[in-house]
């Protein structure tokens, strides 16, 4: 689901700055908060095991991390 994604804006902000990682998960956050697409995904990861892949170097702040927190705290 690309639309899930953070937008060009927030992901060239943050720009994978380990400083910058608790405002881009909030928001992220409130991008997703705002996505009408958001409501499809929660659903779709209640009836299914769902696998979030990304292409960054950086294996534990990336949006994949982030968007599966995001799931797990709205599921």
């Amino acid at each position: 689901m690309k639309e899930i994604a953070p937008s060009d804006e927030l992901r060239k902000w943050y720009s994978h700055d380990p400083e910058k990682w608790g405002e881009f998960r909030s928001r992220y956050f409130s991008e997703l908060d705002r996505n009408p697409l958001t409501h499809q995904l929660l659903d779709i990861c209640r009836k299914k095991d769902v696998i979030f892949l990304y292409s960054s170097k950086v294996d534990e702040k990336n949006n994949a991390v982030a968007l599966k927190e995001y799931v797990e705290e709205h599921l």
